[in-house]
């Protein structure tokens, strides 16, 4: 039979030997995951990165530079919209008071006339202030009348004809 005799021989060092070299295995393990782990996914990140950049710029700039010319041109169209709305604001208010709603009616006012030549011509604002004219012919002379509309209603008493120019004045505005 054979044995084996293991002999173990035992040399004292100093500890700080021991942690000198646990250190130096720490170091040469460190530096091996760094170079197999790390280091590629590192390249990977600036890859991705990248990619990024070049999707939300549009392939000119980095992505911090694109998200900044975005929030300029947000400002920017801010601005353009808050002026406009303050146009708006005050194109409605002069549309308040424009003479926009017209009603015209031709008739005969006489017997002794054709042609529908007498006319009712309701000039009114969205409010349905205005001015009514009247236009009545006859084979010897033509008179004009004018009369004040306020709220759709003349101030004087009117005609039917003249009540029925107001009322298309009226229906011009319900159309808008």
């Amino acid at each position: 039979m054979i044995h084996l005799t293991l002999v173990v021989v035992s040399i004292y060092m100093p500890i700080e030997i021991y942690a000198a070299a646990a250190f130096a295995g720490a170091l040469v393990a460190l530096a091996i995951y760094h170079l197999l782990v790390v280091r590629p996914a590192l390249a990977e990140a600036r890859r991705l990165l990248g990619v990024h950049d070049e999707l939300i710029a549009g392939g000119s700039g980095s992505a911090a530079g694109r998200l900044q010319e975005l929030a300029v041109g947000q400002a920017a169209n801010q601005d353009a919209a808050e002026r406009l709305a303050a146009r708006i604001t005050e194109l409605e208010a002069l549309a308040a008071r424009d003479v926009s709603n017209i009603g015209f009616v031709r008739y005969n006012a006489l017997d002794d006339t054709g042609s529908d030549l007498s006319y009712a011509l309701a000039l009114l604002n969205r409010g349905g202030d205005g001015v009514l004219l009247s236009s009545i012919y006859s084979r010897t002379d033509t008179r004009t009348y004018g009369k004040a509309v306020s709220r759709f209603k003349p101030a004087a008493n009117a005609s039917e004809e003249e009540l029925q120019a107001i009322e298309r004045a009226r229906d011009a505005t319900a159309g808008s």
